[in-house]
């Protein structure tokens, strides 16, 4: 029976969840990770994909909040500088709105407050003069530039998955935690996959943790606040690499992104959420908000009908009581069962993609005092993520040598494909010489290798896995497209 007996049963397969078990997976710990659908397939995959400290966040005093994320940007910069890389955003002063006074001293903040060393610093701009300012409208003339991060989210919680995998972690998707029995020194967990045992359990299941510990027989005093953000793509809007950071007359932001080389991300927005979980999609009226907001700085207006995807997460924050929902905590807490009631059980309230990596260090390190094989020190700052292992300014020189080891690869395949993996790039193509070598071409780059290795390393069982977690790729597929795909997935022996 040892034997089968886990060290830790993180439940959870979003980013917490899979940087708790890379954590503890690194540290010697035997990790079952389980998910009940896709990885990253709620709220980590449906955020507005930025690493960044969070520069409204100053204006409701969560100065620690700030200070954590942007000590984290350039860490998880430098171990994933594939799926992150660093933007300049342009923040145009808007008459009427916060004064230019209160966004410099806000900014001045920014800079310094985190321990920024890659990250350029600040700058005032006139807008007129700059390639920013061309897309916006004539009465925006003054902003400044800062600094942030933007990030694959879905394909950060699939590297941490990977990574745990590779440390001999167990991962299981499409397998719900039914319910969960404690048997004094450790739990069974029930699911449709079979019965699993473990000394210990990370309650990492973000909109669902008060859920999961009612399946355990377990109470919490905290509550969470859902609450749903919704984002828009539509073709872009502009050519330069600059970012937007938009302030809006109810007080509220958003973003304006260059996304996936040929769209421009649009959001968010802050609502609380009251439906079902199975049911979160962006509304007419959050479409409408988000395209009217562009609207108002874009010379091009943006109508719902240029709206070529939406999606939207509910996040799980922590009830502090704060009336609005943009003004919620983005902190988390940690919860642990009383050591008299035997097994523990860890439960993990709020947090965001930023701080993930340290959230889940500082989860080990809870945990690591009813589990001694957990002492160890934390190490996941240090280690590249899978395909990662290249310098933090090397993602230029990488794309380069992907072209020129394959160049039957089209204009714009080798960035998306230097994006995804890295340098598993590599280990994907292998030695092929020519397209036809990579098996079947289903359309935009995507080969029958590369679906191979979606599906062997990284858990992919669907179309939608593949087309919008994996690579983003279901903006360019045509249903006819996607319709072979499945064809083929359906009958695939992989």
């Amino acid at each position: 029976m040892a034997d089968d007996l886990f060290d830790l049963a993180v439940i959870g397969g979003g980013i917490n969840g899979a940087g708790i078990a890379r954590d503890a997976a690194g540290r010697g710990a035997k990790v079952l990770l389980l998910e009940a659908g896709d990885l990253a397939g709620g709220t980590s995959s449906a955020s507005t994909k930025l690493i960044h400290g969070g520069l409204r966040y100053l204006e409701h005093y969560e100065f620690a909040l700030v200070r954590e994320a942007l000590s984290e940007r350039e860490r998880l910069w430098g171990i994933a500088p594939h799926v992150i890389w660093p933007l300049r955003f342009v923040l145009p002063h808007a008459p009427g709105l916060r004064p230019r006074w209160l966004l410099r001293l806000g900014l001045f903040l920014y800079d310094h407050i985190g321990g920024r060393k890659r990250l350029p610093a600040t700058q005032s701009i006139r807008l007129v003069n700059h390639p920013a300012g061309a897309p916006l409208k004539p009465e925006f003339t003054n902003g400044f530039v800062y600094s942030d991060c933007w990030v694959d989210d879905a394909r950060m919680v699939v590297l941490n998955a990977r990574d745990a995998a590779n440390r001999s972690a167990e991962v299981r998707t499409h397998c719900p935690a039914q319910k969960l029995v404690r048997e004094y020194d450790h739990w069974r967990i029930e699911t449709p996959q079979g019965e699993f045992r473990a000394k210990a359990v990370a309650n990492a299941a973000g909109p669902s943790v008060l859920e999961l510990l009612g399946r355990a027989g377990e109470d919490s005093e905290r509550r969470m606040r859902l609450v749903r953000g919704s984002h828009i793509v539509v073709p872009k809007l502009f050519d330069h690499p600059f970012a937007y950071f938009f302030q809006l007359a109810d007080g509220r932001i958003f973003f304006a992104i260059p996304y996936e080389q040929d769209f421009t991300l649009i959001g968010t927005t802050d609502r609380d959420h009251q439906g079902p979980l199975t049911d979160i999609h962006a509304d007419a009226e959050e479409i409408a908000y988000l395209c009217e907001g562009a609207s108002s700085y874009f010379r091009k207006p943006i109508a719902p009908t240029d709206v070529v995807w939406s999606y939207s997460g509910v996040r799980p924050l922590l009830d502090d009581g704060s009336g609005k929902p943009e003004a919620a905590t983005r902190g988390y807490r940690f919860e642990l069962s009383p050591e008299d009631e035997g097994a523990p059980i860890l439960s993990v309230f709020g947090g965001k993609i930023t701080t993930y990596r340290h959230l889940a260090e500082e989860a080990v390190d809870i945990m690591a005092s009813r589990l001694p094989i957990l002492e160890g020190k934390g190490w996941t700052g240090t280690a590249a993520l899978p395909g990662g292992d290249f310098p933090i300014d090397g993602a230029v020189a990488l794309r380069d040598r992907i072209a020129a080891r394959y160049p039957f690869l089209e204009p714009g395949w080798a960035t998306r494909l230097e994006r995804c993996y890295g340098t598993d790039t590599f280990t994907i193509l292998g030695e092929a010489g020519r397209l036809e070598d990579c098996g079947r071409h289903f359309g935009h780059g995507l080969t029958e290798r590369e679906v191979h290795h979606l599906m062997t390393r990284e858990w992919a069982q669907s179309i939608e896995d593949i087309l919008w977690r994996r690579t983003k790729l279901g903006l360019r597929f045509s249903a006819a497209e996607a319709g072979a795909l499945k064809t083929w997935l359906a009958n695939s022996q992989v």
